[in-house]
């Protein structure tokens, strides 16, 4: 068998194998059997009529979309004989890295519920129950007193990790194209330059019409929304998840942006995930954790919700483990803590609260902020070597700045304001927090469109781009942040199409 094929029955029965495990399965199961009571449906053309039934009613495009959907998320299954980790992550050196870094998280974690004599978990009382279950509609308008509680990590921390990040198999980063990074990671990743990402984003051209921009040559804005807006609702009614995807790179209407995301993500919100949802909120009516007080506005039902353990199978991180005391390293006593495996660093609240923009009922937001995550923010805290991670962001932000703009980078290397320093915590946070909401919907939107992150760091380049002069005068990091401080008035799309494709390469 040709290694195309070989590659292709590989992925097949990766796809396969996950989806019947979904409820989807069991759904398209019960279809089938309540087909065969149909009139249409003949003996002697019994697997083509079901095809036929299966497409008029609309269960073939929901089979499509769940395909497009494990296609998105999962990596490519590696060769048969490849370990396991191997798809976590491929370099060995930056899985000892995450190793380490696991150690650090839960040593930090340790040490608060040792110091503040509070256990990792325990059942609340019924009282608390109730009070909590009463209250649970108001939850963040009444400020508990936290103050003895102080987050696991920052992202200045996590930073100082990736800066020393080293490949052993190169002496200080001497490997040819790479001995004159000057930025502060030091580590030879593939990253793309400006004409491949200008090929990668070519719908954010210049001659593109886009939603974000209000001077456009080509179309007056008021005639490209409306005929935007046109096509958004016809793939709404077609339900398409690859149509949407394609469609919402040249941005979405605000009026549609919460059903294509949905779409996208392939949620649709059935009686059972509703049930879910309930569950996971019951669950947290019933036990308290140590991590509900570093999320406690939000996301208490994510830190309970299992599914999420999935992604670590193609995640470069382990979910952490703790021991039934006096059992410490029995494996048969281990738990995973907390249950979902993801333990919150500061500011990770940021990751959902623009979605509340979007979404009212409580359970849809859940879902679309739980695909968000398995799908792309857990690469912004993980250390690998993936495109859309951290890393290969950070050092391609770097590379951007000290190739387009080297006067810029090196006068701010020179007066100790290395420019990674200032857009780190912005990319770590996908920029939420620092952009104005529409303008930020509009930079995941395009995260969603083409399935990356590496507009991130993209964007961070632009607006150092965009503060050039400014930040050519100063003369130390504080004041290069104070230039940077406050990216609120910012228009993300203008910024973007500029620095792509006005950039002399």
């Amino acid at each position: 068998m040709p290694p195309e094929e070989s590659d292709l029955s590989l992925i097949i029965a990766h796809v396969v194998q996950k989806l019947k495990g979904s409820s989807l399965y069991a759904q398209l199961e019960r279809q089938a059997w309540a087909s065969l009571q149909r009139p249409e449906i003949r003996l002697e053309s019994l697997k083509e009529d079901i095809k036929e039934f299966f497409k008029i009613s609309g269960w073939e495009k929901k089979l499509q979309n769940a395909v497009y959907s494990e296609l998105s998320v999962c990596p490519l299954p590696s060769h048969p004989a490849a370990p396991p980790e191997h798809l976590k992550e491929p370099l060995v050196y930056m899985r000892k890295a995450q190793g380490s870094w696991e150690k650090r998280i839960l040593k930090s974690l340790n040490s608060m519920c040792t110091e503040l004599s509070i256990p990792l978990a325990r059942k609340r009382p019924a009282l608390e129950q109730k009070e909590l279950l009463n209250k649970w509609n108001e939850m963040g308008t009444d400020e508990p007193d936290l103050s003895l509680f102080r987050p696991v990590y920052a992202p200045k921390d996590f930073l100082e990790v990736l800066i020393n990040l080293r490949n052993p198999n190169y002496e200080n980063g001497d490997s040819l194209g790479f001995r004159t990074h000057l930025g502060l990671i030091q580590v030879p990743l593939k990253v793309k330059d400006i004409p491949e990402l200008k090929e990668c984003f070519v719908e954010l051209g210049l001659t593109t019409g886009q939603l974000g921009i209000d001077d456009s040559t080509q179309v007056p804005p008021e005639l490209f929304e409306n005929e935007h807006v046109r096509i958004g609702q016809k793939v709404l009614v077609e339900q398409d998840s690859a149509a949407a995807q394609q469609y919402i790179r040249q941005g979405s209407p605000t009026a549609l942006r919460a059903e294509l995301w949905a779409l996208i993500l392939n949620v649709s919100s059935q009686p059972e995930d509703v049930l879910y949802y309930e569950q996971l909120k019951t669950n947290v009516i019933q036990h308290d954790l140590l991590v509900d007080s570093l999320i406690y506005k939000v996301l208490l039902c994510f830190s309970r919700d299992t599914s999420v353990l999935g992604h670590f199978s193609y995640n470069s991180a382990s979910p952490p483990k703790s021991y039934i005391r006096g059992k410490l390293g029995l494996e048969e006593y281990a738990v995973f803590y907390p249950p979902n495996g993801v333990i919150p660093f500061h500011g990770f609240s940021m990751y959902v609260a623009p979605l509340c923009f979007l979404y009212h009922e409580p359970y849809k937001l859940y879902q679309i902020f739980r695909e968000m995550y398995v799908r792309f923010f857990f690469r912004l805290h993980s250390i690998s070597s993936h495109p859309s991670g951290i890393v290969s962001l950070c050092l391609l932000f770097e590379t951007l700045l000290q190739t387009y703009l080297p006067q810029l980078f090196y006068h701010l290397r020179e007066i100790g304001a290395q420019p990674l320093r200032i857009s780190f915590k912005w990319m770590v946070r996908a920029f939420s927090g620092y952009l104005a909401t529409d303008q930020l919907l509009l930079l995941w939107d395009r995260i969603l469109g083409y399935n990356s992150l590496e507009i991130l760091a993209v964007l961070a380049a632009a607006v150092f781009a965009f503060r050039a002069v400014n930040l050519m005068e100063v003369t130390s990091l504080a004041a290069a942040e104070a230039v940077l401080a406050d990216l609120s008035t910012l228009k993300v799309m203008p910024l973007l199409q500029i620095f792509l494709f006005a950039t002399v390469t």
